[in-house]
């Protein structure tokens, strides 16, 4: 019996295990890859206090390190179903069912796909949701980058250290991401740009990505253009279908809670890139652990 476990061991996750540890209370922190969810797929991190300039693996650890000296239990397993009990709560995996007095769920949001065709026939032969993962395959190639937001130019910007060339393909006239990302994206004699477009369909020679045909939305005008690379960002969808059945989610699957990140299941709370907000940031994500980690000692208390 614990007293808490945290499904996730993102930023979100790793701090409200470091807040309900050092409140004393017995904590699970359960994972199905290694700590730091999305950080570990961030090459440099520049927007988190007390670091310049940071990789987001290094930030992984060094969130990690302190909760197993603070007693926390690292759990590895991929959770199919939470079941409410009451004043217990069951977390199953396909190995192991868990009993807990309250649940944290952190476990974040993943890519959106295009939904185009040849994404899914490509995936992994060219078609990337990770820069920084699969960046160092493309040398000197001509690659695509899907989206107008920060992860867009953040990636294509990463990926001209490795790319021949970097086009963005944006269905809007205008960039969505911060200024200082776009002023950067403009003045890299390596990125050039496609406005008013999106992704009609991935094409290969069986074995990797060779070309891309792009339609215009305004036009309807449909162009093929060659590249070895497409890299999409074009949102994110949350991961919360393990508590599906406990009616917490809202219509698209975000959880809404309260400003303590409470849902309306008592002894349940979620915190990070799954609860339904406006801001997905590591300093975001990191405030609603801390918040968590305090809520759920004095919901315990009580």
């Amino acid at each position: 019996m614990y007293d808490t476990i945290v499904i996730g061991a993102g930023p979100a996750g790793m701090t409200a295990a470091l807040y309900a540890a050092r409140s004393n209370l017995k904590v699970g922190l359960l994972e199905q890859g290694a700590p730091g969810g999305q950080m570990n797929n961030t090459a440099d991190i520049e927007n988190y206090p007390g670091f310049e300039l940071i990789s987001g693996p290094d930030l992984s650890m060094k969130m990690f390190e302190p909760l197993e000296k603070l007693g926390v239990e690292h759990i590895y397993g991929i959770v199919e179903e939470v079941e409410d009990k009451g004043q217990t709560k069951l977390v199953k995996t396909a190995d192991e069912v868990y009993e807990t007095k309250s649940l944290i769920v952190a476990t974040g949001a993943k890519h959106r796909l295009l939904g185009v065709a040849g994404e899914a026939d490509y995936s992994s032969r060219g078609v990337s949701y990770c820069a920084v993962c699969d960046g160092a395959f493309f040398r000197d190639q001509d690659l695509l980058v899907v989206g107008g937001g920060d992860s867009a130019v953040e990636e294509a910007l990463f990926l001209t250290r490795f790319a021949k060339s970097v086009t963005i393909v944006h269905r809007r006239d205008q960039l969505r991401a911060q200024k200082v990302l776009q002023d950067r994206a403009f003045a890299n004699n390596k990125i050039n740009f496609i406005w008013d477009s999106v992704v009609k369909e991935i094409k290969g020679d069986g074995s990797k990505v060779t070309s891309v045909d792009v339609e215009n939305v305004n036009t309807g005008e449909v162009s093929n253009h060659a590249f070895g690379g497409v890299f999409i960002y074009i949102g994110l969808d949350p991961v919360s279908q393990m508590v599906s059945g406990l009616d917490i989610t809202d219509q698209d699957g975000w959880i809404p809670t309260d400003d303590q990140m409470a849902t309306k299941r008592t002894g349940i709370f979620a915190i990070g890139d799954v609860r339904q907000k406006n801001l997905r940031q590591i300093t975001t994500a990191v405030g609603d652990g801390a918040t968590a980690g305090i809520s759920v000692y004095n919901y315990l208390a009580e």
